[in-house]
């Protein structure tokens, strides 16, 4: 840590409690002083809540806006925010109450009010913008404010929703600012996080400043933050390699992170969670290869996830059987049990029996980024070698623009990273097969929404677990979409960065707050 000089930090403090200055405001820049520059291949598509439903969007809003409850760091419980208390009222999970703190403020200096919470919530169902998350609040039947307090009153029970409150999609806006029915232009934003948005440049960078009136859950920051945007994981290894940044996180290439160990010239590194994972999913609609249920049980049989592990992710994924990871409750492996081994006998059988003319000829939709292009060519040359498939990669640069793409149906079939939203089995099925899922690829099934309206009646989520493998093992007869992989986490930093072990664990909240400089 000689890179830094605690003594002079330490003096910082003392003159901003005494004269009211921020001590960052005391460092000129540079290594080790200035703002913490934060390097990741993740994307945002908005700034506005309303419009967004990605993993790069929400980590910003964690910083930026703030919820009613958060998810605080090392527990899966939501805990009070924006809100002093939040809680169900009955026995029925039909209606939720919360409580705003007194002091909650956004960076523009006014109060934030039960009013602009139920704004929030009403202009995310208004809008339903189509990488927007308002499929999450499915149960959501209307928001009532009332002096200091929220009510939401929800079409049916849900154990769920104040997870659903703790995610960046209920970040809370300023109804005097965002507009009812569509969503904010421009690059402002009016939030009430433990951070401003200063400046703000699609693709490149976003600098973070501590806001002073922030009261809430999250560490009061310390430290200006630059996020920088990279294309993939090469650019942000370079980046890391040639100093520019001060912290890595999402994604380093497999080589790098695979060749993590102690002895690593001023690089320390913090593994977490296991819960990101990687999907396939199937374009089910009418018209579509893979509406046809055989191809996707078919291609079930064939895939070949220990090899992509090894092969291309140079162990740092592990294969994964279940729509929910290892480690969650409710977490099975019907997939293993159907189809344990890639079978190439098996999967012809199912094309014959169906009636299905091979070659089966299909597009494969990926986002460019990372080591994806390389899996999809691994996975098109898995299925090509049996001569029951012949698969077109289509890769899209944009993350905004392939969502549009599998949105509108272009590809047959579509890889996608999937992080939880919130630490709990519901968010691994229902966003992803439910009627109206996020996935938007078409499918639909009663009984699938049957048994995912079941399991949200459980307030004790264990009681949920039987439920929870049989809408897995229905998913794995009829393979809608197919798991590949899970991941733990992976947060690389320099030795002069502080908290940085605390930034991410799993359970989807960037705390750039808890970076500091030693």
């Amino acid at each position: 840590m000689g890179s830094v000089r605690p003594k002079i930090i330490a003096a910082g403090l003392v003159l901003a409690a005494a004269g009211g200055i921020a001590a960052w405001q005391l460092l000129p820049d540079g290594e080790g002083r200035g703002a913490i520059r934060v390097g990741t291949s993740d994307s945002v598509s908005s700034l506005d809540p309303a419009g967004a439903y990605d993993a790069g969007s929400w980590a910003l809003f964690s910083n930026v806006y703030q919820s009613l409850l958060t998810i605080k760091s090392g527990s899966d419980t939501p805990v009070p925010d924006a809100a002093s208390e939040c809680a169900f009222a009955g026995q029925q999970l039909t209606t939720y109450r919360c409580r705003l703190r007194p002091d909650v403020k956004f960076s523009n200096g006014r109060a934030v009010t039960a009013e602009d919470v139920k704004y929030s919530f009403d202009r995310i169902k208004a809008i339903n913008a189509d990488q927007g998350p308002a499929s999450l609040f499915d149960t959501l039947a209307s928001v009532k404010a009332d002096g200091v307090t929220v009510t939401f009153t929800l079409k049916a029970p849900d154990a769920t929703f104040p997870f659903k409150i703790a995610t960046g999609a209920a970040s809370i806006v300023d109804k005097d600012l965002y507009p009812a029915k569509a969503l904010r232009e421009g690059e402002k934003v009016d939030g009430s996080g433990p951070f401003t948005l200063a400046g703000y440049e699609a693709g490149a960078s976003a600098e973070l400043r501590p806001n002073p009136t922030y009261k809430g859950q999250a560490k009061p920051a310390l430290s200006p933050v630059t996020v920088k945007y990279f294309k993939g994981a090469a650019e942000l290894n370079k980046a890391w390699t040639d100093r520019k940044i001060d912290v890595a996180h999402r994604d380093m290439p497999p080589e790098v992170l695979a060749g993590l160990g102690p002895g690593l010239q001023d690089t320390r590194y913090q593994v977490s969670g296991g819960t990101e994972t990687r999907i396939m999913i199937f374009n089910v609609r009418p018209g579509s290869t893979t509406a046809r249920p055989a191809v996707r049980q078919a291609i079930a049989a064939l895939l070949d996830r220990s090899k992509l592990a090894a092969d291309i992710h140079k162990g740092t994924v592990t294969p994964l059987y279940s729509l929910v990871p290892a480690g969650v409750a409710g977490h099975s492996t019907p997939f293993f049990d159907t189809y344990p081994t890639p079978d190439e006998a098996t999967a012809k059988k199912i094309l014959k029996d169906a009636g299905i003319t091979t070659p089966v000829s299909l597009t494969l939709g990926v986002n460019d980024r990372g080591a994806n292009v390389e899996e999809a060519d691994a996975i098109a040359k898995q299925l090509s070698a049996t001569g029951l498939f012949q698969l077109k990669i289509k890769a899209v640069a944009a993350f905004q623009d392939y969502q549009k793409e599998y949105a509108a149906g272009d590809f047959d079939a579509y890889t996608l990273g999937w992080i939880a939203d919130f630490p709990d089995a519901d968010n691994f099925l229902a966003p992803l097969v439910a009627t109206g899922s996020s996935m938007n690829n078409g499918y639909s099934d009663k009984a699938v929404d049957d048994l995912i309206a079941r399991t949200r009646g459980h307030s004790v989520r264990g009681e949920a677990s039987a439920d929870f493998r049989e809408l897995q093992k229905l998913v794995s007869q009829q393979v809608p979409i197919l798991p590949i992989w899970q991941k733990k986490d992976y947060v690389m930093y320099r030795e002069a960065v502080g908290g940085a072990q605390y930034l991410s664990d799993g359970t989807g909240v960037w705390r750039l707050s808890e970076l500091n400089w030693l």
